[in-house]
């Protein structure tokens, strides 16, 4: 298991600089040089060429082969890769702040969203799921989907806008605007429950249902299990493997936040801070943030090749 273990943990290589790489092509490649949108709209050509060369985006991107071989890697993408490495995140161009202070007080307002939202949205979907599994075939069954495909079908934009017109500024229900105490979260993470959960219903109904018509369970019944027994007891275990392939697959976008629902009611996470950076061009914010959610996502499958494990004896990690 240890070896298995370190080799699934060395892949993280492979997918950052993937990533980083299809970034780095993006806004450096092809958004051109940034020394433009970093000395502004009046910005003269002596001050366009003083910010080139010195955060060095003159040099070539890839390889340096000027002074081959001792200058090979001072090009850009390697020493994007080393700062980034060493833990310097550069800084913001448009507030100045060091990105790693940046991150450090967007994570919170994120984690304020994502975590109440994540967590209501998986107990509700599997709790729903169950039921329209044990009443199965049933008028429950049936309200169950009908109410989580309408829900699925509309788009968040339309809960977001809606919930805002009415909730906050008709009926002065909720704030619409601001991270001042928990009560700002509560409308968000209202509407990201509501929006999330038709989905995560239907797929967690169907892996109920899947194991519903398994032998076992067949057996237990034949046995006289009670119906509840078999459910929790016995189907509830058993569907654990794609239940924890869908919940912990999730956990890395928890922590860059919600961008929707942190753009629309002002909440100063790492999701608004993103959705700020890309029209600005503020890529020191863009590399440090896909460069942690490459690695977490590594991670993130990593646990789930453990949890597998820990849930299904019969897996083995090899």
């Amino acid at each position: 298991m240890t070896a298995y273990l370190i080799r699934r943990l060395l892949s993280v290589v492979p997918i950052m600089l993937g990533v980083l790489m299809l970034t780095f092509l993006l806004f450096r490649v092809i958004g051109g040089n940034p020394a433009y949108r970093i000395a502004g709209k009046n910005a003269t050509p002596e001050k366009i060429a003083q910010i080139t060369r010195d955060r060095g985006y003159d040099k070539p991107y890839f390889v340096n082969l000027q002074d081959f071989p001792s200058q090979l890697l001072d090009a850009q993408f390697p020493r994007l890769l080393g700062r980034l490495l060493r833990g310097d995140f550069g800084e913001s161009i448009t507030t100045k702040e060091k990105v790693s202070d940046i991150l450090r007080k967007g994570i919170w307002p994120s984690l304020c969203v994502t975590l109440p939202l994540f967590s209501l949205n998986l107990l509700l979907a599997v709790a729903l799921a169950l039921l329209a599994a044990y009443y199965r075939n049933t008028w429950v069954d049936r309200s169950l989907v009908v109410l989580a495909v309408m829900g699925m079908s509309v788009s968040s934009l339309v809960y977001i806008m809606v919930a805002q017109y009415w909730l906050a500024g008709e009926w002065g229900l909720f704030p619409v605007w601001g991270f001042e105490n928990p009560y700002y979260l509560v409308l968000p993470v209202l509407i990201g429950v509501i929006a999330g959960v038709g989905g995560s219903v239907r797929f967690y109904r169907t892996i109920v249902l899947d194991e519903m018509y398994q032998d076992y369970v067949r057996t237990a019944r034949a046995k006289g299990v009670s119906p509840q027994r078999i459910l929790f007891s016995h189907v509830l275990r058993n569907a654990l493997i794609p239940i924890l392939t869908n919940v912990i697959i999730a956990l890395p976008f928890l922590y860059t936040g919600s961008l929707l629902l942190e753009s629309f009611f002002g909440i100063p996470g790492l999701g608004r801070m993103l959705v700020m950076a890309i029209p600005n061009g503020d890529e020191d914010v863009i590399y440090a943030e896909t460069f942690l959610g490459s690695i977490l996502f590594v991670l993130a499958n990593t646990l789930t090749d453990i949890a597998y494990a820990v849930a299904d004896p019969r897996i083995r990690l090899k």
